[in-house]
């Protein structure tokens, strides 16, 4: 298994409608897009400032070639709709892949 680790910043402002867009639809496409590789999904959140939230995404994939069911070949950049854009202030370009060697979630 592969987990995918990517960051977005938001102004405070934005946070609730981002957090938002992505759990009740960007979420949901991406694993319309990957299928049966698609293992799971976790939102984490963390007010930097008083301006600015980090959102981190932790998406789990059978393989790397679930991710490019999604992405295209180059598999490394950032998969980031229109719609999230509009709501970000910064985000990551390339994202980290990670082989999960032992896990121990229920």
């Amino acid at each position: 298994m592969v987990v995918r680790i990517w960051h977005g910043y938001t102004t405070l402002e934005n946070a609730d409608a981002y957090e938002e867009l992505v759990t009740s639809r960007i979420f949901k496409d991406i694993e319309a897009k990957t299928g049966e590789g698609f293992k799971g999904v976790e939102l984490l959140k963390r007010k930097l400032s008083e301006d600015e939230v980090e959102f981190t995404t932790m998406m789990r994939f059978k393989d790397l070639e679930t991710i490019r069911k999604l992405t295209g070949e180059d598999y490394e950049t950032a998969y980031v709709p229109r719609e999230a854009r509009e709501l970000l202030s910064r985000f990551d370009q390339k994202v980290t892949h990670l082989e999960v060697v032992h896990s121990q979630i229920p």
